[in-house]
């Protein structure tokens, strides 16, 4: 069997978090960008979202217009996110940490965590999780940690080597699409981008074979069971 073949019918949501509006270049998207061709060569669909570019409101409920709000696209990006096999997050470093975009994308994720699919688990069991990140200030690691550690909470599987990023050199200069930064040639930030995507890929292909995770022991109905070994 091909990787076209054994990928072919994944979907893949790529939720860019950027404070830039369309059509402003994004430097995050432009790394996101090689990522998703590798994805779309082995017949991954890959669906893009540029999150600054629709309204979606503070909070951690499914839908703020239930809670006061006038507008909320969030249910509808929900459903494109809940769609795809795999999703990748990406961020810009700002002030060391991940935009103010991206934390609220992740707090409207946490919004809908208590939705369950058909086995009784979290609608996100099943699913796995990347996160890729840009700047020219340090931080990449600890945004990584943070973005993929909120994934796992919520019940996406994170495959090893689930990140990558660019920062160049720390402080004032060029970013990763800047002419001579030096970024989509750098040979580090190549390869992690390749691990990232291949992993992502190879782990969502494994829970659709094995039709996700089994649902013994982490049904939201199942009731308590006291600990057989009596500790």
């Amino acid at each position: 069997m091909t990787s076209g073949t054994r990928f072919g019918g994944l979907r893949a949501a790529f939720v860019n978090c950027t404070l830039k509006r369309s059509p402003e270049l994004s430097h995050t998207e432009g790394l996101m960008e090689v990522s998703a061709r590798i994805l779309r060569s082995q017949g991954v669909d890959v669906d893009p979202i540029r999150a600054v570019d629709h309204d979606i409101a503070p909070g951690v409920h499914p839908d703020m217009r239930e809670h006061g709000w006038k507008r909320d696209d969030w249910p509808a990006l929900a459903r494109r996110i809940l769609t795809a096999d795999i999703l990748v997050i990406g961020t810009p470093i700002w002030l060391g940490d991940k935009s103010s975009v991206c934390t609220r994308v992740i707090e409207r994720l946490y919004a809908i965590s208590d939705e369950l699919n058909d086995k009784g688990q979290s609608v996100f069991y099943g699913k796995v999780g990347g996160v890729i990140v840009t700047g020219n200030e340090d931080g990449i690691k600890h945004v990584s940690m943070n973005v993929l550690y909120s994934l796992q909470h919520l019940g996406y599987l994170i495959p090893p080597q689930a990140d990558a990023g660019w920062i160049g050199e720390v402080g004032p200069g060029p970013s990763y699409l800047d002419e001579g930064s030096g970024g989509p040639e750098n040979d580090f930030t190549r390869r992690n981008t390749r691990i990232l995507s291949w992993n992502l890929m190879h782990l969502a292909a494994m829970l659709r074979d094995a039709d996700g995770i089994p649902a013994e022991g982490n049904r939201r109905t199942d009731e308590p069971r006291t600990d057989p070994g009596g500790s």
